[in-house]
């Protein structure tokens, strides 16, 4: 595990806080209608991504997540303007402006996407580390949902799956009070 040191914290508060700046920004655009399409922010869940990201070998190790996906392709390692640009809808964004605010996407950086279906990007994620095992490469795929997609069926059989092939591949549940219709507190025994 890397060291924590207090540059570490620093880095993180300053990723955290340019995150919901960017997130901030988007919120004003597209109250402008310079966006288009449905807009998911990830406001209150950065420091889940400071955390995850300072486990993660970035020059390696994949990431996949579902339709808030703003600004983890940022902390991979894109471009900020590249992520701006695709949601403006430019050809010099990260799906040439034609995967807008659910679907940003950038293989160089090892970023596989947010996906529009309430946990869709599970099974996806599995089939990334199972495709590293096969490839006998050394690198893991953290694979985000948030509470929402823990109500479906793919990710009790990915997870299933994923034991049984000892898949390098991490789940991580972001419980953002954000499922409609399926919250913890109305889906769960206490």
């Amino acid at each position: 595990m890397k060291k924590i040191t207090k540059a570490t914290y620093l880095k993180w508060y300053e990723d955290m806080l340019f995150w919901r700046k960017f997130e901030d920004k988007l919120a004003q655009v597209y109250i402008q209608q310079k966006v288009r399409g449905f807009l998911h922010l990830y406001n209150g869940q950065e420091a889940i991504l400071a955390g995850a990201l300072h486990a993660m070998d970035l020059e390696k190790d994949r990431m996949i997540t579902a339709y808030r996906n703003h600004v983890q392709p940022i902390g991979m390692g894109v471009d900020p303007k590249r992520v701006m640009a695709e949601l403006y809808g430019k050809k010099t964004g990260t799906s040439m402006g034609l995967g807008g605010s659910m679907h940003i996407f950038a293989k160089e950086q090892r970023f596989y996407g947010g996906h529009g279906i309430v946990g869709g990007q599970i099974p996806l994620g599995a089939g990334l580390a199972f495709a590293d095992k096969y490839h006998k490469r050394d690198n893991v795929t953290l694979t985000f949902m948030g509470d929402g997609a823990v109500r479906q069926g793919a990710l009790h059989e990915t997870l299933n799956m994923a034991v049984n092939w000892n898949l390098p591949v991490v789940f991580c549940v972001e419980n953002n009070g954000y499922a409609m219709g399926t919250s913890v507190a109305r889906t769960s025994k206490d």
